[in-house]
């Protein structure tokens, strides 16, 4: 039975005062099953290693991402045609930062029974963990796509590795701490 069919029944159901019959179609055909709840909980290093894990590919879309301090870089280095705003303001914010900034997010949704455990976290973008909520992948229509290779693609988080090698003391000062800010 479609769902607001379903309802439409519970509506006459309600007008014929057949309480019984109603608690009986919603059972039936749209149980609610109460979910305990589980605080998400992960940290930076954990994302690190999901994103590592999932060669740096949006598990919903198979779309490359790139490592997050990578992007504060061209947003220091472009203030103007690659702003960053803190609180991800999208009329502020290089749209970058919602198409390829990868997030964690969890394949079976805490709201619907799922856990913490790695295996059911998941790369993708920002914008992508925005749509999908608290939705399964089924409900959505989607798949999850096979994680990436970390040696085919790595988010440019190698050349993020390397390029303190080559700054001044100054610009270490202003490049560093965004990846100890994001490995806490």
């Amino acid at each position: 039975m479609h769902k607001a069919d379903l309802i439409k029944s519970l509506c006459q159901l309600v007008q014929s005062d057949d309480q019984d019959s109603g608690t009986e179609l919603i059972n039936l055909h749209y149980p609610f099953e109460k979910i305990e709840y589980v605080k998400r909980s992960y940290t930076k290093a954990m994302m690190l290693r999901v994103f590592i894990r999932d060669g740096f590919i949006d598990r919903y879309s198979g779309q490359k991402l790139i490592f997050p301090p990578v992007l504060r870089i061209l947003s220091i280095n472009f203030p103007k045609e690659f702003p960053f705003h803190p609180n991800w303001k999208m009329s502020e914010c290089h749209p970058a930062y919602w198409d390829l900034l990868p997030t964690i997010d969890h394949v079976v949704p805490i709201a619907k029974g799922g856990n913490n455990d790695e295996e059911n976290l998941g790369s993708t973008s920002m914008m992508r963990n925005s749509a999908k909520a608290n939705f399964t992948l089924e409900e959505l229509g989607w798949q999850l796509h096979k994680p990436g290779d970390i040696e085919e693609w790595d988010g440019q988080l190698s050349w993020f590795m390397d390029i303190h090698l080559f700054l001044s003391s100054f610009e270490q000062h202003l490049y560093l701490p965004h990846l100890i800010s994001f490995a806490e």
